[in-house]
C-alpha cells in the first residue's frame, strides 16, 4: 500500500513588508488591501502548523501540495515559502505545483518560485521532452515516480488580470501531459495528476476557472487518468470524469489555513492509501478536518474511489 497526503491553499502569513512602494503598484495594491481587510482573518498559520504535525503523526509514503503557497508575490514571500516547505520536510517526501496567487504578478522564475525548485523536478523522463535552461515553462509537466505510483505536477499558474483568478496550462503544456499519459497508463503506473485550479468546466466560476478548462478535459478523457487532486476553491470537491479507460477521480481540498467562518471550509487534508489488488487499483479517502473548538485536526469522513 502507498499514502500519500494532499493538502492546498497554505497562504503563508502574514504578508512581508516590501522592498519598495513601487512594488504595490498594480495589482498588488488590490491584493494588499485584501490581504489586511479580509484574507489575513481567513487564514491562521496555527492551522498549518497543526496540519503538518497531524501528517507527520500520520506518517504518509508522500505529500502532495497544490499551490498558494502565498499571497501576493512579493519577493519575500518567496523566502518565507521556500523556508517553510524546508521546515515542512525534504523535497523527496513532498512534491509541490504552483497556484494564481504564486503568480499573483509576473516575477523572475529563479528568484520565485523557481526557489521551490526541488519540490517541483521529476524523476522519469517524459516522451519526447527536451529541456532547456531553468524555468517555469520547461519545468512543467514534471513527473515523480514513488514505487508503482507516478504523480505528474502540472501549472496552471500565470498572472491574471485585475479582477481574475483563473489559469491557463497552455497546448504545449497539455501536449506534453497527453503523451505522458499515456506513456505511464502503458507501463502500469497509478497517475496522479495535480494542478491548483479545477480541471474541468464547472467547478469554479469562469473568472476564477482554467481557460483552457475544456482543452484539459478532452485531455483526460482521451488518455484517461486514475486521480486529479486540485484546491483554489478553499472547499472540498468530489467529482469524476468518464475516459476512454475508466473514470478519472478529482478531488479537492480547502485552504490548510481556514479557520472555517463564513462560506469556505474549515482546513483539511487528505489521506490517500493506494493498493493494488486482484489486477486492479484500490482507492481509500480519509479527510482529517480542523475543529476550532478542539484545536486540532479530527476525522471528518472517509470513501472509497
Amino acid at each position: 500500500m502507498f499514502t500519500l497526503a494532499h493538502l492546498s491553499d497554505v497562504h503563508i502569513g502574514p504578508l512581508p513588508k516590501a522592498e519598495s512602494w513601487r512594488d504595490y503598484l498594480g495589482k498588488r495594491t488590490l491584493g494588499k488591501l485584501s490581504w489586511h481587510r479580509r484574507r489575513r482573518f481567513l487564514h491562521d498559520p496555527v492551522i498549518a502548523s497543526a496540519m503538518i504535525a497531524d501528517i507527520r503523526a500520520h506518517a504518509p509514503d508522500h505529500v502532495a501540495l497544490t499551490g498558494d503557497l502565498i499571497n501576493i508575490a512579493l519577493k519575500q514571500e518567496f523566502i518565507e515559502a521556500a523556508l517553510w516547505l524546508k521546515a515542512f520536510g525534504p523535497p523527496d517526501w513532498i512534491t509541490v505545483v504552483p497556484g494564481n496567487h504564486d503568480a499573483y504578478r509576473p516575477f523572475p522564475w529563479a528568484e520565485g518560485a523557481g526557489l521551490w525548485a526541488d519540490y517541483m523536478t521529476g524523476d522519469i523522463r517524459l516522451p519526447g521532452a527536451a529541456r532547456a535552461a531553468p524555468g517555469a515553462e520547461q519545468v512543467f509537466p514534471f513527473v515523480r515516480q514513488r514505487r508503482n505510483i507516478a504523480l505528474i505536477g502540472l501549472s496552471s499558474a500565470v498572472p491574471q488580470s485585475l479582477f481574475r483568478a483563473g489559469g491557463r496550462l497552455g497546448a504545449d503544456q497539455r501536449s506534453e501531459l497527453a503523451a505522458t499519459l499515456e506513456d505511464l497508463r502503458q507501463r502500469g503506473f497509478y497517475r496522479v495528476v495535480l494542478i491548483h485550479h479545477p480541471p474541468v468546466p464547472g467547478l469554479t466560476p469562469r473568472r476564477r476557472a482554467l481557460d483552457d478548462d475544456q482543452e484539459l478535459k478532452q485531455v483526460l478523457e482521451d488518455q484517461g487518468t486514475d486521480l486529479v487532486l486540485y484546491g483554489h476553491n478553499h472547499r472540498h470537491g468530489r467529482s469524476s470524469l468518464q475516459t476512454r479507460f475508466g473514470a478519472a477521480h478529482i478531488v479537492g481540498a480547502p485552504s490548510a489555513t481556514s479557520p472555517g467562518h463564513g462560506t469556505y471550509d474549515a482546513a483539511a487534508w487528505y489521506l490517500y492509501k493506494i493498493r493494488r489488488q486482484e489486477g486492479a487499483w484500490s482507492t481509500t479517502v480519509n479527510i482529517r478536518s480542523w475543529d476550532g473548538r478542539k484545536g486540532a485536526f479530527v476525522a471528518h469522513s472517509s470513501f472509497t474511489l
